[in-house]
C-alpha cells in the first residue's frame, strides 16, 4: 500500500494543484451549480403552495428544502470526470502517453481525481453542512443534526464517488470504438440525473418503478446518501442499501477491469 500511495502520489498533487490553478473556473462552475440548486427550490416551492396536501409522498416543504441543498453537496463531492477524460484523450492521442507508462491506467485517474477532491471537500463540506442544518433548524426549531447519520453520510459518499468513478471509466472505454464521447455522454447524464434522484426523489415514481430504481446502481450515487442523512434510513434498511452500495462498487470495478483488457483491442489513436 506505501508503495502504490508513493507511486501515485504525484497524480493526487497533480489534481490538487488542477483546482488551485483553475480556480477561477472552479467558482464559476460552483455558482452554477448553486444558481441550478437555487432554481429547483424554487419549483419544488411553487409545487407545494399549488396543491392543498402539506406532505408529497412521504415529504413535506421543509424536508424538500433539506433535499434539495443535499442533493447538490451530495452530487458536488461524488462527482467523477473519467468518462469525458477517457474521450478526450482518445480524441487527441494523449491516451498514448498515459498507456505506455508502467502503471495502471484506471488508478491514474483515480488519485488524480482523489486530489482535485480533497480539495473541493475541504471546501465546501463545512459550509455547506451548516447551511443545511441552519435551515433544518429554521424549520423545526430544534438541533436535528446527528453525529451518527453525518458519519454514515461520508461513508455512504465514498461508495457512492466508487460507483460512479468506475461506472464511468466503464462508460468511457466505449470511446474505444466510438472515438468521440461528447454526445453520449450528454445522454447518460440525463438518465443517471433522473435515475438517481437528482431530478426529483424516487419515492415520487411509481411503486414498482421506484423499486426498480432503488435496486440500479444510480440510486447508490445520490439518493442513497442523502435518505442516510436525513434519517429516513436507518436499521435493516441502512444496512441493506450501504451493502448494496458495497456490492454495486465490487461490480463495476471487476467490469471495469474486463472492459480495460477488451478495450485495448479496439484502440487506434487519432491524434498526438
Amino acid at each position: 500500500m506505501k508503495k502504490k500511495l508513493r507511486i501515485y502520489k504525484p497524480f493526487i498533487s497533480a489534481g490538487m494543484q488542477e483546482v488551485s490553478t483553475y480556480r477561477i473556473n472552479w467558482i464559476f462552475f460552483m455558482i452554477g451549480n448553486v444558481m441550478g440548486c437555487f432554481v429547483s427550490y424554487f419549483i419544488w416551492k411553487a409545487v407545494f403552495l399549488s396543491g392543498d396536501n402539506p406532505i408529497m409522498n412521504g415529504f413535506t416543504m421543509p424536508q424538500m428544502v433539506v433535499y434539495i441543498f443535499l442533493m447538490f453537496l451530495t452530487s458536488t463531492m461524488i462527482s467523477s470526470g473519467g468518462t469525458y477524460d477517457i474521450g478526450e484523450e482518445i480524441r487527441d492521442g494523449s491516451i498514448a502517453m498515459r498507456i505506455i507508462k508502467p502503471i495502471s491506467y484506471n488508478s491514474t485517474f483515480l488519485f488524480q481525481e482523489l486530489g482535485s477532491k480533497f480539495m473541493t471537500v475541504c471546501l465546501l463540506i463545512v459550509p455547506l453542512v451548516f447551511g443545511v442544518e441552519i435551515v433544518r433548524y429554521a424549520f423545526t426549531g430544534s438541533v436535528q443534526f446527528e453525529i451518527l447519520n453525518f458519519l454514515l453520510y461520508i461513508l455512504s459518499c465514498v461508495f457512492a464517488y466508487l460507483i460512479n468513478f468506475f461506472f464511468n471509466i466503464c462508460f468511457g472505454f466505449i470511446a474505444f470504438v466510438i472515438k468521440y464521447l461528447w454526445g453520449a455522454n450528454m445522454m447518460k447524464n440525463c438518465i443517471v440525473g433522473f435515475l438517481s434522484g437528482t431530478v426529483i426523489p424516487l419515492s415520487f415514481l411509481p411503486g414498482t418503478l421506484e423499486k426498480i430504481c432503488l435496486l440500479l446502481p444510480f440510486a447508490s450515487l445520490n439518493y442513497t446518501p442523502v435518505m442516510i442523512y436525513m434519517g429516513i434510513y436507518h436499521g435493516a434498511a441502512l444496512l441493506y442499501y450501504i451493502g448494496l452500495q458495497l456490492f454495486w462498487v465490487l461490480a463495476f470495478w471487476g467490469l471495469s477491469k474486463l472492459l480495460w483488457s477488451v478495450s485495448m483491442k479496439h484502440l487506434s489513436v487519432q491524434g498526438g
